[in-house]
């Protein structure tokens, strides 16, 4: 199985807010994992701290 992730980070933002906002998304994700089977086809959108939708996570099969 293959786990992806995309994200869009704002443009406007410094690198380091990307980078604090993108930390803030892995760490949230990563504590939810045990809510999940982890199979293909499982998946859920992803929020940024406004809780503005900025992407998806997805299982798929390799």
């Amino acid at each position: 199985m293959k786990f992806v992730l995309e994200v869009t980070v704002d443009e406007g933002a410094t690198a380091g807010d990307r980078a604090g906002e993108l930390g803030r998304i892995l760490r949230y994700w990563g504590g939810n994992l045990g809510h999940y089977a982890l199979e293909p086809g499982d998946g859920s959108a992803v929020y940024d701290s406004g809780y503005r939708e900025v992407g998806e996570w997805r299982i798929v099969a390799s």
